[in-house]
């Protein structure tokens, strides 16, 4: 019976040591899809990247012949699933056309700021010094100002348009990652795999970009996907405000900007239905980004 037990044991262990460890990414994919509100998120979430990408190429679309005014403010129907606006514009098709608008925006915005502000915060984090407080003061003055204030004197001071509205929330945006960045490289720079590296002969940006960067990831990454869902908020706000997407082309802000004075006169549709769009699409990018916060935090992570 004993001798049972020591091979059955033995067996276990090798099986065990057999096995190969599991990478710290692989370990938050499985506890991320295992989150049931990061599943819902990530569903929502590629549901409309994938209607911003390719419902433009599937259905061309001309904002500029897009109007029936016989079909003006009609009620969802089989013909008009969602309705028609002002303009006898079918509402379903500048919803999902006005996607790409808004998230194209919201996407693009988050990823330069996360590149030009990671940059920043590493650097300032690794070298210290002067290097560091200009980059902080910098971004501190920045980041002094409302974001969607300071959104909107950039636009006011370069025009209207939606590639300005993407300049204006990437500038918005630029001080979050740095300050991220720089913080998790303070952290880094003092653990001792990097003194390790330093003592062994590594240069500098040999140890930021193959040491400390791949370390600094999860937050940034994690806070990316919440700033995504923050950019289609402010895009929205723009567009509502009429310094985003100009007429007749699509976009979920411009679109409640536009249907807000028919809400009284009973054409609920109008309003209802772009609102939606903003609130399932940040609904979905914060779940996700909720959801990848609680998979890679080290301290959940499987022994």
């Amino acid at each position: 019976m004993t001798s049972n037990a020591a091979a059955s044991l033995e067996t276990v262990t090798a099986d065990v040591s057999a096995r190969p460890p599991r990478s710290l990414w692989r370990d938050a994919y499985r506890r991320l899809i295992s989150n049931r509100l990061a599943r819902v998120g990530m569903v929502v979430t590629i549901f409309f990247l994938l209607m911003a990408v390719f419902v433009p190429i599937i259905f061309p679309y001309n904002a500029k012949t897009d109007s029936d005014l016989m079909d003006q403010l009609l009620p969802p129907s089989l013909e008009h699933p969602m309705g028609t606006d002002e303009q006898g514009r079918d509402v379903m098709n500048r919803v999902a056309q006005g996607a790409r608008a808004s998230l194209g925006v919201g996407v693009s915005s988050v990823l330069i700021a996360v590149i030009i502000g990671s940059l920043l915060g590493l650097v300032a984090g690794f070298i210290g010094k002067t290097t560091d407080l200009v980059v902080v003061f910098s971004m501190d003055t920045l980041l002094s100002f409302p974001g969607l204030l300071l959104a909107i004197a950039v636009v006011a001071l370069v025009g209207p348009g939606l590639r300005n509205s993407l300049l204006a929330i990437t500038i918005v945006s630029i001080p979050i990652y740095a300050r991220i960045a720089r913080s998790t490289v303070l952290s880094i720079k003092e653990l001792d795999y990097i003194k390790a590296a330093h003592c062994v002969g590594a240069s500098s940006s040999r140890t930021l970009f193959r040491h400390v960067l791949p370390n600094s990831l999860s937050p940034i990454l994690v806070a990316s996907t919440l700033g995504i869902a923050s950019a289609i908020l402010e895009i929205a706000a723009l567009g509502f405000l009429g310094l985003g997407q100009q007429p007749p082309y699509p976009e979920w802000g411009a679109m409640l900007a536009d249907s807000v004075k028919y809400l009284t006169s009973g054409a609920w549709w109008v309003l209802l239905f772009p609102g939606i769009a903003i609130m399932l699409t940040v609904l979905g990018f914060n779940l996700l980004g909720d959801g990848l916060r609680d998979a890679l935090d080290p301290r959940l992570r499987a022994d």
